[in-house]
């Protein structure tokens, strides 16, 4: 990155709509803008944070590309602490592409992806767990996986973060003090307290790793699949959890022969649902393709919705599915309970011997709001609290606070069978610093570049 320069970039997306904005920022933003702009105002004369009426002007032949709202933001007050500059014009590849075609014609340059977002982290704007949470709440998918990404946005996470380094940052220098500095009429701090110190960033360590497995699913979702064997309602239930007519359903065996892939919403989690092809022996070789991915499907799951139809009861088909799903986590539907009587239902529960067995006729949508709030408990319970609760949404952040907790431990360890208190420096600076790399403290130039490559062009 070159902040020398000046960035320029679509931030609304490419096609056509009733808007386009397109963004630049940079030290020369103004100057670059005012070759274009006319309106009956200057750009110097315009107002940081107000919005004027102009047209962007071809200024070789005095072309009017487009009628456009302007907003100019002078720095620091600004998304990336520089100058910025908003061309509100109408969406559509022409006006935009030769809107974008001026600005770089007259000094500016196409922004990388993510560019904004790193400049407003290198210029001090936001931490890196902040523009982390800026790409999951453009990502999320649903209200509570929004306010997960807020709070991190908020800061309340990188709050966190920092005073647990702090902690072991004050006892790092209190410990150098104490050991290199005897003669100052300095306090000596004791293993004692520098072990009760270390125990409390542990439990705060241990509590956030623990919400990970919650937020990693507000982030991604759940991956659910709905295995059985042919014919049980699979394909029905898919397109009643999704509200649509997702798969095709028949009453023949067979008819799907792909797996069939549906994002939905389940009371605030977002889901994947997979509908797989029914799990037989069989011949047709395209139908054994479908049944090799869904046991590859089944192998992946998060979950898995074993269907059993009622009037069937269980055939040597459903016990191979069973023996597939016994160690993972499962829910057992017994679906088509309107062809039969209460004691065939019974027969089959008898049978299964498992905990998770739900009722159900989805042709008649019986059961499936059961589903939905046994799945919600099976993987979410309680609300997020954006004042009181921090979790964990994001695999970087949990794989270094595991390794931050690691050398507190190591550190413990290393007090308990009486190592010096300045060797044990040596794990508690490692801590910090892995905590430190969470918010960008200290963070090598791969890992950023890795992270803002995520981002879209013009974030």
């Amino acid at each position: 990155m070159y902040f020398e320069d000046t960035i320029a970039a679509l931030s609304t997306p490419i096609g056509t709509g009733g808007i386009g904005i397109i963004r630049i920022s940079g030290k020369n933003a103004f100057d670059i803008v005012s070759n274009i702009f006319i309106s009956n105002k200057t750009i110097d004369e315009i107002q940081s944070h107000t919005v004027t009426y102009g047209k962007i002007v071809d200024p070789t032949n005095k072309t009017v590309i487009d009628e456009v709202l302007l907003t100019k933001m002078c720095s620091p007050k600004t998304f990336t602490r520089e100058d910025i500059i908003e061309i509100n014009c109408h969406g559509g590849l022409v006006v935009v592409n030769r809107i974008l075609e001026l600005l770089i014609k007259y000094g500016a340059r196409p922004a990388e992806a993510g560019e904004f977002t790193k400049r407003a982290f290198l210029n001090g704007r936001i931490d890196l767990s902040q523009a982390e949470a800026i790409i999951d709440l453009i990502n999320s998918k649903t209200v509570e996986s929004s306010k997960a990404a807020i709070s991190h946005l908020e800061g309340n996470l990188s709050k966190k973060l920092t005073s647990l380094r702090e902690t072991l940052v004050g006892l790092l220098a209190h410990i150098e003090v104490t050991v290199d500095y005897p003669e100052h009429d300095i306090e000596e701090i004791t293993g004692e307290k520098v072990i009760e110190s270390l125990k409390i960033v542990k439990n705060s360590l241990i509590s956030l790793a623990k919400s990970f497995d919650r937020g990693k699913i507000l982030r991604e979702g759940i991956n659910i699949v709905i295995a059985g064997k042919p014919n049980v309602g699979k394909s029905s239930l898919l397109n009643q959890l999704s509200g649509n007519t997702r798969a095709i359903v028949t009453d023949i065996p067979g008819t799907t022969r792909d797996i069939i892939e549906e994002y939905i919403n389940i009371k605030g989690i977002p889901a994947k649902v997979i509908d797989t092809a029914g799990i037989r022996i069989t011949k047709d070789v395209v139908e054994k393709i479908g049944v090799d991915k869904a046991y590859n499907a089944i192998e992946n799951a998060d979950l898995i919705i074993m269907v059993i139809a009622a009037d069937t009861g269980i055939l040597e088909e459903d016990a191979e599915v069973l023996k597939i799903i016994k160690d993972k986590k499962s829910i057992i539907m017994i679906n088509k309970i309107d062809l039969v009587d209460e004691d065939k239902i019974d027969t089959i529960k008898n049978q299964l011997n498992v905990d998770k067995i739900l009722e159900a006729s989805v042709i008649n949508e019986k059961g499936i709001e059961e589903l939905e709030e046994i799945i919600y408990k099976m993987f979410y319970t309680g609300e997020i609290s954006q004042n009181n609760e921090i979790i964990i949404t994001n695999a970087r952040h949990k794989n270094l606070v595991d390794m931050s907790l690691e050398s507190i431990n190591q550190a413990i360890n290393s007090f308990e069978i009486g190592m010096p208190l300045d060797m044990v420096t040596i794990d508690i600076k490692n801590s910090a610093d892995l905590i430190g790399k969470i918010t960008g403290e200290s963070i090598d130039d791969a890992i950023m570049h890795e992270i803002f490559s995520q981002f879209c062009i013009g974030k």
